[in-house]
């Protein structure tokens, strides 16, 4: 089983969730006691949500490619990075590491269910920047629509002020869920769960909603475990 270092902490409450889900995917695969070989770097969330806030992104790359290092050092093998919002600096760990991309992951998925165009919530850095949207544009020739500025506004206050520090609030379920409906009807044939926390509130079981929801924290992990378990 190869090692996977994952950095995380962006928050630590979907890392909690990336460390379940990878071992509970080796499990499945493996059976019996066996569980992930994992090193786990988990920075200080209030330093990179400055950063963010600042603008400050070669920093913010700068920091996240030290952790990388250390992972490095320590014996892993890729990272995987546990936000989808800093993949915007992937190649400043990627310089480190090989590097899991959760985008990867997501698209191969979007793509299996035979999707052209799909919506995409996140932070506003995610949504409003093209480094997500290009990369599955250019790797998996997708249209991604995203939401109004007033609901992305809503979409990354929520996600900064409730979800991050572990508030899951009905009224803020209901509003992304009229979010999504509103993207329904713009075109989107399914959403992508952008945000690693946004699963937490909007899981890709729910029923109120016509399209498939895409996880990226689930697609993104399991992925991950699958990439370990190779020999």
């Amino acid at each position: 089983m190869r090692k996977l270092g994952l950095l995380g902490g962006m928050s630590f409450e979907s890392t909690l969730t990336y460390y379940r889900l990878i071992n509970e995917r080796v499990r499945q695969q493996r059976g019996g006691l066996h569980s992930a070989e994992l090193l786990l770097y988990s920075v200080d969330f209030a330093q990179i949500a400055q950063l963010q806030k600042n603008g400050d992104w070669q920093r913010a790359g700068e920091v996240l490619a030290q952790a990388t290092a250390a992972l490095k050092a320590a014996g892993a093998d890729a990272v995987v990075l546990c936000t989808n919002t800093m993949h915007k600096v992937a190649d400043a760990i990627a310089t480190e590491l090989p590097l899991l991309h959760i985008a990867q992951a997501t698209g191969e998925a979007i793509q299996a269910k035979g999707l052209q165009q799909v919506a995409l919530l996140g932070t506003a850095f995610t949504m409003e920047q093209a480094f997500y949207r290009d990369y599955l544009r250019d790797h998996f020739g997708l249209s991604v629509l995203i939401p109004e500025a007033d609901e992305r506004a809503e979409i990354h206050r929520v996600i900064y002020e409730e979800l991050c520090q572990g508030q899951f609030l009905a009224p803020s379920r209901q509003r992304y869920l009229q979010i999504c409906q509103s993207l329904i009807s713009r075109g989107a044939q399914g959403i992508i769960l952008g945000c690693t926390e946004i699963a937490l509130l909007l899981p890709p079981a729910t029923t109120e909603l016509s399209v498939p929801l895409f996880d990226t924290t689930l697609l993104h992990a399991q992925g991950a475990a699958d990439w370990a378990l190779q020999s």
